[in-house]
């Protein structure tokens, strides 16, 4: 299994990703959300010119804010500073739509968007849909040095409900997730993947990787000690807001996160404005949790969204859904925390893991 980086893009930060690659992370994923981060693009140029081996790469590129060739063309601009290292990782749109005030892009146009990606990402023509019509579009002058196209630039498509997942199988290289990070959950989207796919998939050959964050714990430690809180609150937080606003765009009331103080949540959203509520949910996220939403980082919360426990703990963890065929855990630690979550996993986490690996014959993939 590798361990990758998730960072919210921040363009005066790049020690973070130099940082990353030092301790021996594999992957870094670029956060893309225009009213919350810096450009993901400026950011991952930045990574590339001063980083050597980790792969570098959108977590996730959001399909309806660029057209597809825009897209393409800013991933193969990388290309062009990291040959190789760099990987397209595309969604939706959950909070870059969402903060504007829209929903994600409806399943049939993300499909028609990803399948001219891949085209174009393989500096082929592809027929793009353009301002209402469609017309066959492909880089002028890809051999002049602008852009590199090879080698390959992967796909990954991120995927949450069933239809999303099944077009990573029909379009994408793999599948990237943000699920309860357990065997079971790991296990249930497997089995909506071979539902999509009607037979089961062959899990050495699709590459999955799911978004959470991770705190050492010390020997007797709670998981909701102060320390832990400000280490993993903002991720959890995070995970509440989706889980609000797929709650309320259910219309299902009865059918809710099963949180004690869901309906404190809920009353806390409905003092806001509804005009202004698409910016108050997302306040801080993933960087920070705001005053009034600290008491909702609990215990129950926490063990529902992230990686939490001893070292030992969580080496066990990963190694069971390594052995569930997850190919990769990326974390997304907190902006005040984030060195620090990193280097702790780094000194504590990989070494078991790479000593497990020994004992199966396997290899810790790192950089």
């Amino acid at each position: 299994m590798d361990l990758g980086v998730c960072m919210a893009a921040k363009i005066d930060d790049i020690d973070y990703a130099v940082l990353a690659e030092q301790l021996g992370y594999s992957h870094l994923w670029v956060a893309d959300s225009q009213m919350l981060w810096s450009d993901c693009y400026a950011t991952m140029a930045l990574a590339a010119t001063r980083t050597e081996r980790i792969k570098i790469g959108t977590g996730v590129a959001v399909a309806g804010t660029r057209t597809s060739a825009v897209t393409a063309a800013a991933h193969a601009t990388i290309n062009r500073l990291a040959p190789g290292r760099v990987f397209c990782a595309i969604g939706t749109g959950n909070t870059a739509n969402r903060v504007m005030g829209a929903k994600p892009m409806p399943i049939a146009e993300f499909e028609r968007y990803i399948r001219e990606l891949r085209v174009l990402l393989d500096g082929e023509e592809a027929d793009v849909a353009f301002r209402g019509d469609t017309r066959p579009v492909h880089h002028l002058m890809p051999d002049a040095g602008f852009v590199n196209f090879q080698p390959r630039i992967p796909l990954y498509i991120s995927g949450f409900g069933p239809r999303a997942m099944a077009l990573a199988l029909r379009h994408g290289d793999g599948l990237v997730m943000s699920i309860h990070p357990t065997v079971d959950g790991l296990e249930h989207a497997w089995r909506r993947l071979d539902v999509a796919n009607g037979s089961p998939v062959d899990r050495s050959s699709f590459f999955t990787s799911t978004l959470t964050t991770m705190v050492v714990l010390e020997p007797g430690e709670a998981v909701d000690s102060e320390r832990s809180r400000e280490a993993c609150g903002a991720f959890a937080i995070a995970a509440l807001h989706y889980a609000f606003e797929q709650w309320k765009e259910a219309g299902r009331p009865d059918r809710h996160p099963p949180f004690d103080f869901w309906d404190d949540y809920v009353a806390l959203l409905d003092r806001t404005d509804p005009a202004v509520l698409h910016q108050r949910i997302h306040q801080g996220h993933n960087c920070w949790v705001v005053d009034e939403e600290q008491q909702f980082v609990t215990k129950q919360l926490i063990e529902a969204s992230c990686l939490v426990g001893t070292a030992d703990e969580l080496a066990n963890r990963l190694d069971d859904l390594s052995a569930a065929g997850l190919d990769q855990v990326m974390l997304l630690p907190p902006l005040a925390a984030k060195e620090d979550v990193l280097r702790s996993v780094a000194e504590h986490v990989m070494p078991r893991m790479r000593s497990r690996g020994a004992q199966r014959g396997l290899d810790f993939k790192t950089t």
